[in-house]
């Protein structure tokens, strides 16, 4: 018999869920992955953690580790062979909270509009803001050879990454006039890369006694 694996449960469209698959996947470690709908949250994923959101890993042993970023570190803890761990801390975590604070509050209220009317949210103002943030993102692309704390991708690349997916596709034809070059080339580096493919493959909504397919 197999020794157990540790399981996933995310959501495919989740960018939290993405950065989560991303680091499990170069990490290598198998996964077993439960593919979640969030409006109708299985009770397996409220037992193991119950803020209910995703991604949620609960490992072989029976711990559960409930935030994206740690999951990444998790994953990256066992094995990181390609280096995404090496780059400064102070720098990466730096680059994550302006993505996870600033970035993130100016994302959704440019892609969700309607649920913050009642603080008079302004898309564009918001996009504005957001697009501000990602400027800064790209000087700091072509200072540092094309990733965001080097030439190679890094921790902060891939955590941040899913995001920035999610403002170029809340209005294609602004990202395409506006974005600058340096960014887009990035965005879609990491887009079209076989891994990130390979994580964003569709996987049909897990229910109590189905077998659970392995993470790409």
């Amino acid at each position: 018999m197999s020794a157990p694996a540790p399981i996933l449960y995310s959501f495919r469209r989740c960018p939290y869920a993405m950065r989560a698959r991303l680091a499990l996947s170069a990490s290598g470690v198998p996964v077993r992955v439960r593919e979640v709908v969030l409006r109708d949250k299985p009770a397996e994923l409220i037992a193991a953690s119950p803020k209910g959101t995703v991604p949620v890993l609960v490992l072989a042993e029976g711990g559960v580790i409930g935030e994206s970023l740690d999951v990444m570190r998790w994953a990256l803890a066992q094995n990181d062979p390609e280096h995404w761990l090496q780059a400064d801390p102070a720098e990466t975590a730096a680059l994550i909270a302006q993505n996870d604070g600033p970035f993130k509050h100016a994302l959704d209220r440019y892609k969700y509009p309607g649920r913050y009317a009642a603080e008079g949210a302004d898309a564009g103002a918001h996009r504005a803001a957001g697009l501000d943030l990602l400027a800064g993102l790209s000087a700091r692309l072509e200072r540092q050879g094309g990733q965001l704390l080097g030439p190679a991708p890094s921790l902060a690349d891939m955590a941040i990454f899913p995001f920035v997916r999610q403002f170029a596709a809340t209005g294609p034809d602004f990202w395409a006039q506006a974005a600058p070059a340096p960014l887009q080339a990035w965005l879609d580096g990491h887009a079209r890369s076989p891994r990130f493919r390979a994580v964003m493959a569709k996987l049909p909504r897990w229910q109590p006694g189905d077998t659970e397919p392995w993470l790409a």
